[in-house]
């Protein structure tokens, strides 16, 4: 099986023909091996235009989806990114190619030492995962603030806690809404509060903790 030729094609006919232009996003989504993120079972759907299940009632994104979120983080390579679901670890991969650190939490003990698994055959250090409750963020460093955040399931409302750990012109994605349907939401930190953004309908998992479901 050609990987490499799947990949570049996901790149070309998912990503960048709906719009997703920035070079250093879809170079990532170039070389970042998302197969290696998959079960085995499922290797052979690792490209497919639809999200995959991992376990634990838990999913990989579609590929546009994780594009899409990632591009409107707008990272630069000298940002502290949180990433709220790290799941299989393919959306942490892939904002380490673009970030200078991923703090990133998994809800499931399963999960996080998969994703930990998956992240080793890349070589990249740049990230830490924890096991915790991700509706209160990072909160061990209160001096930290991050220059972006993105949530990996839905919330029913933007915890506060995402808002008080975001420094002064960072961004936060988040699909809010019910357990349904969702709008995929960006809050950009300006001194005079917090502009929002919303690019339109989406459908994610659950965010479970004490400042969502």
């Amino acid at each position: 099986m050609n990987f490499k030729k799947q990949r570049k094609n996901m790149v070309r006919t998912q990503i960048k023909a709906r719009g997703i232009t920035d070079k250093k996003v879809l170079k990532a989504f170039e070389n970042v091996k998302r197969h290696l993120f998959v079960p085995e079972s499922k290797r052979l759907q690792a490209y497919a235009d639809r999200p995959l299940a991992i376990g634990s009632g838990q999913t990989i994104s579609q590929p546009y989806i994780v594009a899409l979120m990632v591009s409107l983080l707008n990272l630069g390579e000298s940002d502290n990114v949180l990433e709220i679901g790290t799941g299989s670890g393919y959306q942490t991969a892939i904002l380490c190619k673009l970030a200078k650190k991923v703090y990133s939490i998994e809800r499931y003990e399963s999960l996080a030492k998969s994703a930990r698994k998956n992240l080793e055959k890349t070589k990249l250090s740049n990230y830490e995962i924890k096991v915790a409750d991700g509706t209160l963020g990072w909160p061990e460093n209160k001096n930290m603030k991050f220059d972006a955040i993105i949530v990996s399931a839905a919330a029913n409302q933007i915890p506060k806690t995402f808002k008080e750990q975001l420094a002064m012109g960072g961004r936060l994605v988040i699909p809010v809404g019910s357990r349904f349907s969702q709008n995929l939401i960006r809050l950009t930190k300006k001194k005079d509060g917090f502009e929002e953004e919303n690019f339109g309908g989406c459908v994610f998992v659950p965010l479970i903790g004490k400042h969502s479901w």
